[in-house]
């Protein structure tokens, strides 16, 4: 048997079962206090099922993206990991950028995929992904509390209209974040001659900027929650056609 049919193998699922299970026994255990507290608050009980029926809608559209991110990722490192991987504490855009990272660290000169999956690879890969995504968590533990007490201290000096630090890092973050992956791209293309990955991240961000144009030009906000999952689809899509024409 090879590694990607045990991967794939039924105790893997069963130990990824027992974890989903465990986090979705704690959704609904936290659904029925809110509930309970709600209705002790007062609250309409119609009200708080309509809230409960709509909020279970909008969470189910956008997760087709994350969906997506496990079927892309199931190739390489089969489903029981990805599943688990983006159904606890994972981000779409983190876990197939660090499989990525960490292969390429593990010997897989061409990323993941690219080459068999060996045993050293994938415990390489699963601990990278799992280490990385633990420190917002960790974070949150012991500095969240003091963070939001100096937001809200700050929003309340802030002028009306006026943006703050936070917004100006988190803008400067994110174009430091996607400038990286850019000139990775940029590199890959220039040393390798691979120009697949910039033209499937210029196809979906054509994409996403479709998206934005119609939700916020044309007041069409429900598109929000399609955004990530259509530029997955258009860049996939677009992947396919160009693998097949050239």
């Amino acid at each position: 048997m090879d590694l990607l049919a045990q991967l794939n193998s039924l105790p893997m699922f069963a130990i990824v079962g027992a974890v989903i299970l465990f986090i979705l026994g704690l959704s609904v255990l936290y659904l029925v206090k809110s509930y309970r507290a709600g209705v002790a608050l007062g609250m309409d009980k119609a009200k708080l099922r309509r809230a409960i029926t709509s909020s279970a809608t909008f969470t189910l559209l956008p997760s087709v993206s994350i969906l997506l991110g496990v079927i892309a990722l199931s190739g390489s490192l089969g489903i029981p990991l990805p599943w688990m991987r983006l159904s606890v504490v994972g981000a779409l855009h983190y876990e197939g950028n660090v499989a990525d990272i960490a292969a390429r660290a593990a010997g897989m000169a061409g990323g993941l995929g690219s080459e068999p999956l060996t045993a050293k690879t994938f415990v390489t890969v699963g601990l990278v992904m799992t280490a990385g995504i633990l420190a917002g968590c960790l974070l949150c533990i012991f500095f969240l509390k003091t963070y939001m007490k100096r937001i809200r201290k700050a929003a309340g000096k802030k002028e009306k209209g006026k943006k703050g630090f936070g917004d100006y890092m988190f803008a400067a973050m994110f174009v430091g974040l996607v400038s990286a992956y850019i000139g990775s791209y940029l590199g890959e293309w220039t040393s390798m001659g691979n120009y697949m990955p910039l033209f499937v991240a210029a196809v979906a961000a054509a994409a996403m900027a479709v998206f934005e144009y119609f939700a916020r030009r044309r007041n069409m906000s429900w598109l929000d929650n399609f955004s990530m999952a259509g530029s997955m689809l258009v860049g996939m899509a677009a992947a396919v056609l160009l693998g097949l024409a050239v």
